[in-house]
């Protein structure tokens, strides 16, 4: 059974000259449950995780695995299988093949690549060329290959994006099930309606600070929560909580009543023998507390005390910007991969190959390395099926 392992983020730091992508996160992953990464567009997530995967160095701080920084493990695709990107596929080769590749440069047998075909469904469509595959089969795609080194850590970048709502039911179950097995899953999307059915963990992060680390119950506190009572005979009702010194607040479909629980407010309104048209426990919904969390309205104390108004906070990366100085941020690919001898299975962990900088963060400077396009292009001798 793979091994899930702890991952760290102690005071992390990435700037981009004046832009502060991640600013002094410290967070902690644990095996045995989904964690969702979380954060507006622009937040860091990609970023932060390229520095857990070594495609970008911190400019202080450490991001480590089970103790370690993954470029001192010693065998990376089984120990991390990654997936940054749905699009770093060459479009002439199958499916099959482009799994191959990488198990021959990570040294897994061949059979390993129908296993993993065969998990996330793709087993039939093995024999296709990616160039047909539409953006959800490309996602299972990704998650196969993060799976080829039967891996006990899996980090996933927005694995639900273009899946229909029958692939993000089965992937919910499909990562819930990893996470049972012992495995450490690290899921990032934007959007906490998205997985909010499937993580158990959470880290919240905003202009490249953790804003919020905890359980989904975590997210909202008592104060956040009120009982909505109504009846038919509402002056009684009103009468009742006046004689037990129930403070409440009028509305047009009752009172509210934000110290008392919905089972006393019932006995109190059964003693009185009124009759009760609603009771109802009510508070906000996430994605509003996730909002408030991001926008800097609401401060958790899980990560201490911030400035509310956002002060200090860094600029947003303009995508746009971003997307135009790709192109001169990637190093040419033979000066990244003659560093060591299985350069090829530690890119392959990585998930990467080929994918250009996500528009969720700032490229990676001229000065660092980047993953190789395609390893193994050669080793199929220019036929591509």
């Amino acid at each position: 059974m793979p091994e899930g392992h702890v991952l760290e983020f102690t005071d992390v730091t990435k700037r981009f000259g004046s832009v502060a992508a991640v600013d002094g996160l410290t967070a902690r992953v644990e095996p045995g449950t989904v964690t969702g990464f979380l954060g507006p567009n622009g937040a860091g997530k990609t970023t932060s995780l390229r520095i857990l995967l070594g495609l970008v160095t911190a400019t202080s701080g450490t991001a480590t695995i089970a103790g370690r920084r993954y470029a001192d493990l010693t065998r990376p695709l089984q120990t991390v299988g990654a997936a940054l990107e749905a699009s770093s596929f060459h479009p002439g080769r199958t499916a099959a093949n482009h799994l191959k590749v990488y198990a021959q440069a990570a040294g897994l047998p061949s059979s390993r690549v129908d296993e993993v075909l065969g998990l996330v469904g793709l087993a039939d469509v093995a024999g296709r060329k990616v160039g047909g595959f539409s953006l959800g089969m490309r996602q299972r795609l990704s998650l196969a290959y993060t799976l080829l080194g039967d891996p006990g850590v899996l980090v996933l970048d927005e694995p639900a994006n273009g899946l229909d709502p029958e692939g993000i039911k089965w992937l919910r179950g499909f990562l819930r099930e990893l996470a049972r097995e012992g495995r450490t899953v690290l899921v990032s999307s934007h959007m906490l309606a998205e997985v909010q059915q499937t993580v158990s963990s959470l880290l919240i992060i905003s202009h490249g600070r953790l804003v919020y680390q905890g359980d989904m119950a975590g997210l909202t506190q008592e104060s956040d929560y009120a009982t909505v009572i109504d009846s038919p005979d509402r002056a009684a009702l009103g009468a009742a909580l006046d004689a037990a010194g129930i403070a409440y607040e009028p509305l047009r479909t009752g009172f509210t009543v934000r110290s008392t629980d919905p089972a006393q407010l019932g006995a109190l309104a059964a003693s009185a023998r009124v009759a009760l048209s609603n009771l109802q426990r009510k508070g906000p919904a996430l994605e509003e507390v996730f909002l408030d969390l991001v926008n800097g309205v609401r401060v958790h104390a899980s990560v201490g005390t911030v400035a509310a108004d956002g002060a200090g906070d860094p600029p947003a990366v303009d995508a746009a910007v971003v997307d135009a100085e790709a192109v001169d941020a990637t190093p040419d690919v033979a000066e990244q991969d003659a560093s060591a001898t299985d350069a090829a299975g530690e890119a392959a962990a990585a998930g990467t190959s080929g994918e250009p900088p996500s528009a969720d963060d700032p490229p990676s400077p001229a000065g660092e390395a980047a993953p190789p396009s395609e390893p193994g292009d050669a080793a199929e001798g220019g036929e591509q099926r």
